[in-house]
């Protein structure tokens, strides 16, 4: 399993994104290209088998590389012209040993719009995908503990026609990477009822209702933590509104608890028995957790990890990439998009 790393992607590269990978390592099934200035990625290397942190022994050495890139492509860049400006950027190049075959799967903490720029571009999209889709998996109380929104951001105008493209597509990755039988697929919308929500909404509904699909209907934004669906399909601009928002509210409780503790010390006898728990809760919170979205109807595996990754967060994207290979995710929608 070949995957290739943006290792100068992201707001703590490329220092987070190198101990990342080098967790990654660990799995004697991965080959790992770190694709970046030889200049910068390198001394990092070479600092962590100094410590210990590399493995020093010979078959450690062959599946860790490092390809040269020399541009980078900034975070606030316009991602698509970014993309076609610096052909020698370290994401560009993580998508070309994709597309040649050199590559099973690229990872980038970087410019997300450049991101799906790059997968697009360069990957191009599976035939009978209209739209490719950043599928997001987030903690939920079904039975998996886990329910994929998309699109988390590829596409803030949507037709019914990529909704349901969207719904199948999230199906065969519920179904095939997160081991969900019969995976329950929700329309997020601001009410239960079929003529509830907007034109997008009420369109999309009875094609997904006659897609062969486990359809459960409209879900509402209370819903889409209960377990009501296992799958929640959206437009881009929504499902971004969404993860932030998710984001934003684990970040608040995560707070108002510090306050709460720091105006009741004596809370903090009777929380140590409960330190376990909230340890568990927070792993489960945790975008590091997840490690990185697929970008989900193009010809390659390229998965989208979060900016401020960390070095766990990108062993797990990596982790992501693999699973995501292993499963065929790629062959698979192809398969199902050529029968739609």
């Amino acid at each position: 399993m070949r995957i290739a790393v943006d290792a100068m992607g992201g707001d703590r590269a490329p220092g987070a994104i190198v101990a990342g990978a080098l967790q990654a390592a660990q799995d004697p099934n991965l080959e790992i290209t770190l694709v970046g200035r030889r200049e910068s990625v390198e001394p990092l290397l070479a600092r962590h088998a100094k410590t210990g942190a590399c493995r020093s022994n010979s078959a450690g050495k062959e599946r860790l590389r490092v390809v040269h890139a020399s541009e980078v492509i900034e975070m606030d860049e316009p991602g698509a012209q970014a993309v076609r400006r610096k052909k020698d950027s370290s994401m560009v190049v993580c998508a070309e040993l994709v597309r040649t075959g050199e590559a099973d799967a690229f990872v980038s903490a970087g410019n997300s719009g450049a991101g799906m720029a790059a997968g697009l571009m360069t990957l191009k999209r599976i035939p009978g995908v209209d739209r490719p889709a950043i599928a997001t998996v987030l903690p939920s109380l079904s039975a998996s503990g886990k329910v994929v929104v998309l699109d988390a951001g590829a596409n803030p105008d949507c037709d019914p026609h990529n909704l349901l493209q969207f719904a199948l597509m999230g199906t065969i990755y519920a179904e095939e990477v997160l081991g969900i039988r019969h995976p329950k697929v929700g329309l997020l919308s601001n009410g239960e009822e079929d003529s509830k929500g907007n034109e997008l909404t009420r369109a999309t509904f009875p094609l997904l209702a006659a897609a062969p699909i486990c359809f459960a209907g409209n879900v509402e934004g209370r819903e889409l933590f209960n377990g009501k669906a296992d799958v929640v399909v959206c437009d881009g601009f929504v499902g971004n509104v969404v993860l932030k928002l998710g984001e934003g509210v684990v970040e608040l409780l995560r707070r108002m608890v510090q306050d709460e503790l720091k105006l009741a010390p004596w809370l903090k006898i009777p929380g140590i028995f409960f330190a376990p728990a909230m340890a568990r809760i927070e792993r489960r919170t945790d975008y590091a957790t997840y490690g990185g979205a697929p970008l989900l109807g193009v010809n390659g595996v390229c998965i989208i990890s979060h900016g401020r990754s960390s070095p766990l967060a990108m062993a797990n994207a990596i982790r992501a990439a693999r699973e995501a290979v292993f499963h065929d995710i790629v062959g698979k929608i192809r398969t199902r998009a050529a029968g739609a």
